[in-house]
């Protein structure tokens, strides 16, 4: 019988072969792998300025969508996004108190070092929104390596470089290479972070306090060191620039573009790390508005114009503080030398502020109300420099002056990561959103051409300079009030809507009117961005949907 039963084989039948991969197929589903195991393996770019593979993309969107996991295996993902992707994209010093390097480049006076320092936001104006568009088609891989490499080579140039015009042309060349780094960092991190994770992830990233602290130690130990080929300056640009190509080549090598591009994430990883922020806000790698669709989209969104005077107003006192800041304590007695030195502890106590404020922001969902405090916060000091200049240098004074420059450097850089999360959090769809960041940036940086001209009152110990850096700062709270209270009301306004759409609006003619016209406006801004661009956002919550939050 044994014998028998064995030699046997029985076909399944029809229905059950069918239920059986259905089964297979529902598991694969809930895994996060079906549809990435259907693709073939990622096409070979052609050359380097081939897009990223669009097939394996939407794999794992389709995946991301069914994908079950928990909320262990979401902070474990997270977990090892934040080892790879933040310790690769943190990635500067001053010298100009140095009389060998003033003498070596021939700046004589304080107008000189002014259109020098003015002079580097040339190309980051012209090129920051090409910049963006360039990292979405290519890869962010590709990009900040261009960026890093073409940094590093003219931080290196300035080690042998001599006279005023080469100082200049370095300043340009430095610019360009910049240009889309910053604005480009918080569009890439939006590919992995959820919106209120962001803050606090742009504040490790590119924070200019952490790097002032080290390159105020440097500064301080380096300017004495003297060999037969190099003085004390050219090794702080040696030290700047070889750190700099060398993080270009293994950001090159080992920073994914995107969630799909991921090799240190496994298949199902890759589904959680991209369903996570499906849920939140649907970034797309692909598809969607051009460049231009997407400029016009933001040059006709009043929060876009809202948040560029915010930042432009915040970015005086930064491009002012960030240059002069060894200057300014120069001026309250200390020695060139002790001058770097002392910058270390305002640009170390700013360290905390800056990762408290955006932790914090983060932890409560809230942009606007961190905004005014730490403008309000850098008015304060500003204020307090303008009224102590020029009013002697007993002990009181000088603590006076140097306490309000902890208040000014905390209070200026904690602005970056809060403003420029809340411009990823307001714009959508992801097209817009890689535009909109770099046109604030852009916008702003064209006002910083003008930023360090502000500090002509060398005489009166920059008074007037003090006192036109804290108006600016005054302005940005307010403008933070004003787009926090119309974010508030767009927030109300939408949800009405969407509760007249659920209950179907029949009964309301005015609701539904409103709701008509309301997908009217919607639908002629996605038709535009679809028609120029290709592709309907993959599923993507336009900002002037009636079912987009905007964070406050």
């Amino acid at each position: 019988m044994t014998a028998l039963s064995s030699s046997i084989h029985m076909e399944p039948r029809q229905d059950e072969k069918l239920e059986g991969e259905g089964t297979v197929k529902d598991a694969a589903l809930a895994e996060g792998t079906f549809y990435q195991s259907r693709t073939a393996e990622a096409t070979k770019r052609k050359h380097f300025f081939s897009p990223p593979d669009a097939a394996l993309a939407d794999a794992v969107n389709q995946d991301a969508d069914n994908v079950e996991y928990t909320e262990d295996e979401e902070k474990a993902v997270r977990r090892k996004i934040d080892l790879r992707v933040l310790t690769l994209v943190v990635s500067s010093g001053n010298a100009h108190v140095i009389k060998a390097f003033n003498e070596n480049f021939g700046i004589t006076d304080n107008n000189k070092w002014t259109l020098a320092l003015s002079i580097f936001y040339v190309g980051y104006c012209i090129l920051e929104m090409p910049a963006n568009v360039l990292q979405r088609y290519i890869g962010a891989n590709r990009f900040f390596f261009l960026s890093l490499s073409w940094w590093g080579i003219a931080s290196l140039s300035f080690v042998y470089a001599k006279g005023y015009a080469g100082l200049l042309v370095l300043r340009v060349l430095l610019g360009i290479g910049e240009a889309g780094y910053y604005a480009g960092m918080i569009y890439y991190l939006s590919f992995w972070y959820k919106r209120s994770e962001l803050a606090m992830r742009i504040s490790l990233c590119m924070t200019g306090t952490l790097p002032g602290a080290i390159g105020g130690l440097l500064a301080f130990g380096l300017v004495r060191a003297h060999t037969s080929l190099l003085t004390g300056w050219q090794f702080l640009f040696l030290i700047e620039a070889i750190p700099t190509l060398i993080m270009a080549v293994a950001v090159l090598l080992f920073l994914p573009s995107f969630p799909f591009s991921a090799t240190f994430l496994t298949p199902r990883e890759k589904a959680i790390a991209q369903a996570r922020l499906n849920r939140d806000h649907r970034p797309q790698s692909h598809g969607g508005m051009n460049g231009w669709a997407g400029f016009k989209a933001v040059v006709n969104d009043l929060n876009a114009w809202a948040l560029m005077v915010i930042y432009a107003s915040f970015n005086v006192g930064v491009a002012t503080i960030s240059y002069f800041l060894p200057t300014l304590i120069n001026e309250l007695g200390f020695s060139p030398l002790s001058s770097q030195g002392l910058t270390v502890a305002p640009y170390a106590v700013g360290w905390f502020m800056v990762f408290f404020q955006a932790w914090h922001s983060d932890r409560t969902r809230d942009r606007g109300y961190h905004i005014m405090l730490s403008t309000a916060v850098s008015c304060v000091g500003y204020i307090v420099l303008a009224a102590l200049a020029g009013r002697g240098t007993s002990g009181r004074m000088i603590g006076g002056r140097y306490v309000a420059l902890f208040l000014v450097v905390g209070g200026n850089y904690s602005l970056f990561p809060l403003v420029m999360s809340w411009a990823a959090n307001v714009f959508s769809p992801t097209s817009k959103r890689g535009v909109g960041t770099a046109f604030i940036v852009s916008i702003s940086n064209c006002v910083s051409i003008a930023s360090p001209q502000i500090y002509f009152d060398a005489e009166r110990d920059y008074r007037d300079g003090h006192a036109i850096a804290a108006a600016c700062l005054f302005a940005s709270f307010m403008f933070a009030f004003l787009l926090r209270t119309r974010l508030a009301h767009l927030n109300r306004r939408n949800a009405e809507r969407v509760r007249a759409m659920a209950a179907g609006g029949a009964q309301d003619a005015g609701s539904e009117n409103v709701e008509v016209e309301a997908k009217k406006e919607h639908e002629s801004t996605r038709e535009e961005g679809v028609a120029a661009g290709g592709g309907a956002g993959g599923g993507e919550i336009w900002d002037n949907d009636p079912r987009y939050v905007f964070m406050t």
